[in-house]
């Protein structure tokens, strides 16, 4: 079995893409996966236009079955993942008290609902040949309600973490593991484009390092935990937040 080969969701730029191109960097093959098909496309082209090592995917975290079609695709080319990252997501910024059902509806569907179903998709798959490591990216704003965004995507990166610990313990004996990585404030483009300058440099002040994580380092977390080698960690939470949070 080939353990370097991943699927990563929510590739198509950002936290996501970093992601993407620090494993196929370190040897993986690497199917990306995004709503966004022909942004996805350009990633996976980037790495390797004769898609023998990147294979882009249009895949909506919100649907089972796009889930099922990605394994499947994935096993047709290169024989089956070992590894998958749970990173698409969609932030939004909303005031508690005005947050719509269907704005919540929307939020919960992309960062829990996505979540759930590729672990359950995905975990079977792992349990079935007997290996895997999945990687959930949670967020510092699912253990402290969260400062810049709203309610809804605090509230679902807090599930993210409750199903991380839900699916290590039932899939802890067939040799899959499932941890989480908790970023705080990140340097990304997303970011920047969603909390306005002056939020954002008061949110930087209250950082106890003072500065914004870095993508390439979470990246670098998710390779720590997608290794054969990281068997005995499963159900954990790695919170790299710059100090804003300590346990």
């Amino acid at each position: 079995m080939d353990k370097k080969i991943a699927l990563v969701t929510g590739a198509a730029r950002g936290l996501g893409e970093s992601i993407a191109r620090k494993m196929h960097a370190a040897g993986y093959k690497v199917a990306l996966a995004d709503i966004d098909l022909e942004q996805v496309s350009a990633v996976a082209a980037s790495l390797d236009a004769s898609g023998a090592t990147a294979m882009p995917l249009a895949l909506d975290v919100r649907r089972k079955p796009d889930f099922i079609a990605a394994c499947d695709a994935i096993e047709l080319r290169w024989g089956g993942a070992a590894v998958l990252v749970n990173n698409a997501g969609r932030s939004r910024v909303a005031a508690l008290m005005e947050i719509t059902p269907e704005e919540w509806d929307e939020v919960t569907a992309i960062n829990m609902k996505g979540t759930f179903l590729a672990c359950q998709v995905f975990g079977k798959r792992f349990a079935d040949r007997g290996y895997g490591r999945i990687i959930n990216i949670a967020s510092l704003a699912g253990q402290n309600g969260g400062t810049a965004t709203g309610a809804h995507y605090a509230a679902a990166k807090g599930a993210v973490l409750t199903l991380t610990k839900v699916f290590a313990r039932e899939l802890a004996g067939a040799g899959v593991t499932v941890n989480a990585i908790s970023p705080g404030p990140l340097d990304l483009p997303i970011v920047r484009e969603i909390v306005p300058a002056d939020k954002l440099a008061a949110t930087i002040a209250t950082i106890p390092v003072k500065a914004l994580g870095e993508p390439d380092f979470i990246a670098d977390a998710v390779l720590l935990l997608a290794s054969p080698e990281a068997g005995s960690a499963t159900g954990a939470c790695l919170d790299i937040n710059g100090g804003l949070y300590m346990r």
